[in-house]
């Protein structure tokens, strides 16, 4: 299962929860929807809470603000460096090393939001060959109508040979705050909420080459999930399972423990491999020659190190798993928030399995045999009682992996946002996040399956 909980994400985000809203807290538009779960009767049609934009076409790369950046047109378009803005020194500070790089700038239009968010998390595609490493930050403006500054949300390249891809701790205007890969509100209870925002990209390459980045997604999701400890009980539509290739993470342990302790860490980055491959994408004996060969399923080792985020220390950072999948030829990788297990069963139904974030007592999930305070698995599909097909890479064994999880234990621990730890104190929930991994062309059916949960 995940780490302990890290100090600079989700520790401070449960305790904003607990300190903005307790269990007598007023009957607002959660607790009207808990009321109506207990009694059997139907929930309230639920307001929007998600947000999804994505810079990926040529004319978007062509909008905004471009400082030594151009358009690159294609069948998969994208952004590169034309010529140097400038140059900057990086003093890496988790080698010691100093370098100047040149880089060129691309900032997006303003983006307002269909949803004012309390949380903001983005995501990017990219192939950054050596030598070469992007940056990438967000401006926003708050319902008040000030401005928060520039915040990091990530330094990142899909090697580790350059710079150390890396979360950026300590940003905060004492009104929001950067928690690894999440924009957080610092206290929602006073209705203050982010209504814009644009990214900014930085495409860094070493000085006198004509290397160069290639971004080919840049987005973010806003949301505003609303506080909760149960949601509605969704009615089963989908009798279906894909066939996922199985990986537990837990045959893993003790192998390469400088990246979050080795393989009991793991569920990141082996859900993200199984899905990876589940797509047809494989990686070449060269890629995996620096495994011990005496270990099995050296992808697993891989995707460890090369979604591992030397500043969280740990493989668990959201944006860096999806930007690791979108690395294999012709995938997207995106982060977002679904709002039901009817969501996913359009998902699967169009042939698109999905990551999701969960967070439970031993007790809340039958079958499960542990508890976490984060956890990631890999949802494949539904019974034909609507069940819950999912891949848990917490599983003695590879073939144990497959499991089945009860529709409403489930949808509950997966899209709560406040829930009870096992001292009885209110900690987060992740309210429904989701990686989702998916072709660069999807198919038509499958298009229409994303644009449907507002992914496309």
């Amino acid at each position: 299962m995940s780490r302990a909980e890290q100090p600079s994400r989700r520790i401070v985000l449960a305790a904003a929860v607990a300190t903005a809203v307790t269990v007598t807290g007023s009957a607002g538009p959660a607790a009207v929807a808990d009321v109506a779960v207990d009694a059997g009767l139907p929930a309230p049609a639920a307001a929007p809470t998600v947000d999804n934009r994505a810079w990926v076409r040529y004319a978007d790369w062509r909008s905004g603000a471009a400082q030594g950046t151009r358009a690159r047109a294609g069948a998969r378009p994208g952004l590169v460096i034309a010529q140097a803005a400038g140059t900057r020194d990086y003093p890496d500070p988790h080698t010691g090393e100093r370098a100047t790089w040149e880089y060129a700038t691309w900032t997006s239009p303003v983006h307002r939001l269909t949803v004012p968010a309390s949380e903001v998390i983005a995501s990017w595609n990219a192939h950054t060959p050596d030598g070469t490493w992007i940056q990438i930050e967000l401006e926003g403006t708050y319902s008040d109508g000030t401005a928060t500054p520039w915040y990091v949300l990530g330094r990142w390249a899909a090697g580790d040979q350059d710079i150390r891809r890396t979360s950026v701790d300590d940003q905060s205007d004492g009104r929001s705050s950067v928690w690894t890969d999440t924009f957080a509100i610092d206290d929602p209870a006073t209705g203050l909420r982010l209504t814009s925002y644009r990214l900014r990209l930085t495409l860094h390459r070493k000085p006198g080459t004509k290397l160069t980045p290639t971004v080919w997604r840049a987005g973010a999701m806003g949301s505003d999930v609303p506080d909760r400890f149960t949601v509605p009980a969704s009615t089963p539509g989908l009798d279906r399972e894909l066939i996922v290739p199985r990986y537990s993470q837990e045959i893993h342990i003790g192998q390469y423990p400088e990246y979050d302790n080795g393989g009991e860490a793991w569920c990141s980055p082996t859900s993200s491999q199984m899905i990876v491959e589940y797509w047809g994408a494989r990686l070449t004996p060269e890629q995996l020659a620096w495994v011990d060969p005496s270990y099995a399923d050296p992808q697993v080792c891989h995707a460890a190190r090369f979604t591992f985020d030397y500043q969280y220390d740990g493989c668990g950072n959201w944006p860096f798993n999806a930007a690791y999948a979108a690395t294999f030829k012709d995938l997207q990788g995106v982060v977002t928030r679904l709002g039901s297990l009817t969501d996913l069963e359009t998902l699967i139904a169009a042939g698109i399995p999905a990551i999701t974030s969960q967070s439970f007592l031993k007790e809340e999930l039958s079958g499960a045999g542990y508890g976490t305070a984060g956890h990631l698995m890999t949802v494949i599909g539904f019974t034909a009682d609507g069940d819950v097909i999912a891949n848990d890479p917490n599983s003695p064994s590879n073939e144990a992996v497959r499991r089945v999880y009860k529709r409403r234990e489930w949808e509950n621990i997966w899209l709560r946002t406040k829930r009870y730890n096992a001292d009885g104190k209110v900690v987060s929930g992740t309210g429904g996040i989701c990686y989702l991994y998916f072709p660069a062309r999807p198919t038509p059916r499958q298009r229409a399956a994303l644009a449907a949960v507002g992914v496309l």
